[in-house]
């Protein structure tokens, strides 16, 4: 262990760590790039209006989370990346007030038994023809959505994304737009 100790001394000078450090901060600008091409597209300031039908039949309003940051999740029942996501989504939606948006997946009954055979009880609309996602400007999926109390967008994001990314972003809205 003191010859590894000894060795990563020598090899990281202030030199290597100043390099690192720079090729570090070049992959966070490339990310942040990548990511803001990916939602260029996206609704940006208050939300779009949505009221619609879920896919348990009851009628649903956007307004109905006003109040407290809330999330919208566009996702799909063909997508993998939204499966790799889905116990991230599960777990904020026993916190946080959610919509989920099912894009292109099928009929509300479709959608209803993907999520009950996976044991999700998501707020969901089935959106067959993905007329609500052209709104909301979602080119693909999974794409989130971070609402304030207000209902203007305060973040989005495409892709996978984490748990405490989202939680992270949701702390933030919270502690700046009371």
């Amino acid at each position: 262990m003191k010859q590894l100790l000894i060795r990563l001394r020598t090899w990281l000078t202030p030199r290597r760590l100043l390099r690192l450090g720079g090729e570090l901060l070049l992959l966070l600008i490339f990310l942040l790039a990548v990511e803001a091409y990916l939602t260029r597209d996206a609704a940006r300031g208050p939300a779009p209006e949505l009221a619609a039908t879920l896919s348990d039949g009851r009628a649903f309003e956007l307004a109905q989370l006003r109040g407290a940051p809330a999330l919208v999740y566009f996702w799909g029942t063909w997508c993998p990346v939204c499966r790799a996501e889905q116990g991230a989504i599960d777990g904020l939606a026993q916190d946080v007030p959610l919509l989920t948006v099912a894009m292109q997946s099928g009929t509300p009954g479709d959608v209803n038994a993907y999520l009950a055979a996976r044991g999700l009880r998501w707020t969901t609309v089935a959106d067959e023809s993905g007329g609500i996602a052209r709104q909301w400007g979602v080119s693909g999926v999974p794409a989130v959505f971070v609402l304030d109390g207000d209902g203007e967008i305060r973040f989005v994001t495409r892709g996978y994304t984490t748990e405490l990314g989202l939680r992270l972003r949701l702390w933030w809205v919270h502690s700046r737009y009371k």
